[in-house]
């Protein structure tokens, strides 16, 4: 389908080979040509897509030889995984897997790092809210990955997971953003907030709120608000210190027939001030909304295949993985003038 703002292909990403029902959040090795990456893989599912679900999961590896399909490898192998994560795990929690995985490669040393997140269950649903932690494991390559310290914990107030890795700043460090989240007037947000990292395997710090969905007022974005992807420069060039980026948002719940419905969730774009931790604006309308979603396009990785075009690739309906076409000059004239 061709929307005249981006073209979405026909099939599914990722084939799983029977294994798995739902598939979601891929991420791509840049040292492998893009041939190699993880996806976070369904183990087991309960409750409904439009009113609440609580999922399993494990991190696999993908294989392919295009950019439109891979297929399931092996589980993702990560040494020092028990022994960190028995030690985030306290009696009467419950770990329920790895999710969400981000790949970043630093240019400087050639070392990959791995961002993902590590929730943590109450037994007790009453006791206490799940914590987020966001992990990290670094290595040479995918095979040779393990787990350190999560970059950040989860607090009383905060969250982390949905890494977004922003360029260094003149002053040497990133700004980097998480979803994170936030409880006013009896009801949680997802919100953008700023990670400072000094060094991008070590712990990090939470920054300030770059995007509170509550005090913007945005219709398709004003529950929940998930940083995705910024872009490269050689795709869109917004000026010095400034990024376009891929951003999640969810629309409020609706009550029907005396039931709680989830909004559905669509992808939109913003400008990012990456020297100074700002988010200087957010489309006042969704970008992308699959064609065969019900309620959740969520996109987790942006692939530049040449100057002013790529990949995009979100899961719909945490579920499948599509890629949608994207190009420079169909996505100009949605941004701000000045």
């Amino acid at each position: 389908m061709n929307n005249k703002l981006y073209i979405q292909h026909a099939d599914k990403v990722v084939s799983t080979g029977g294994k798995f029902t739902h598939v979601m959040a891929v991420t791509l090795d840049p040292t492998s040509g893009n041939k190699r990456g993880v996806v976070r893989c369904i183990t087991n599912r309960e409750g409904t897509l439009l009113i609440k679900h609580f999922d399993r999961s494990e991190l696999y590896l993908i294989k392919g030889q295009s950019l439109e399909h891979f297929n399931i490898d092996t589980p993702l192998n990560i040494k020092n995984k028990t022994e960190i994560i028995n030690g985030l795990t306290q009696a009467g929690w419950d770990f329920i897997g790895l999710e969400d995985p981000d790949i970043w490669v630093d240019k400087t040393t050639g070392w990959m790092h791995l961002y993902f997140t590590i929730p943590v269950k109450p037994l007790i649903e009453s006791r206490e809210h799940i914590r987020v932690h966001l992990g990290h494991a670094q290595g040479k390559d995918l095979d040779s990955l393990e787990m350190t310290a999560p970059v950040l914990l989860a607090t009383e107030k905060y969250s982390a997971k949905e890494v977004s890795i922003a360029p260094l700043n003149k002053k040497g460090f990133r700004y980097n953003l998480v979803e994170s989240r936030d409880f006013q007037q009896d009801r949680y947000y997802s919100i953008v907030q700023i990670a400072i990292a000094h060094d991008m395997g070590k712990p990090w710090e939470y920054g300030s709120i770059a995007f509170h969905p509550a005090e913007h007022g945005i219709s398709w974005i004003i529950r929940d608000a998930s940083p995705g992807p910024l872009l490269p420069k050689s795709f869109i060039d917004l000026g010095e210190g400034k990024l376009l980026g891929i951003i999640n948002g969810r629309e409020d719940n609706k009550t029907i027939d005396g039931k709680i419905e989830r909004g559905t969730f669509s992808v939109g774009l913003f400008i990012y001030d990456y020297e100074n931790g700002k988010i200087d604006w957010v489309s006042p309308e969704p970008f992308i909304q699959d064609s065969e979603a019900q309620i959740i396009t969520f996109a987790s990785q942006f692939i530049e295949t040449k100057s002013g075009e790529g990949i995009l690739y979100a899961h719909v309906d945490d579920s499948f993985v599509r890629a949608y076409t994207l190009k420079a000059e169909w996505i100009k004239p949605l941004l701000p003038k000045n």
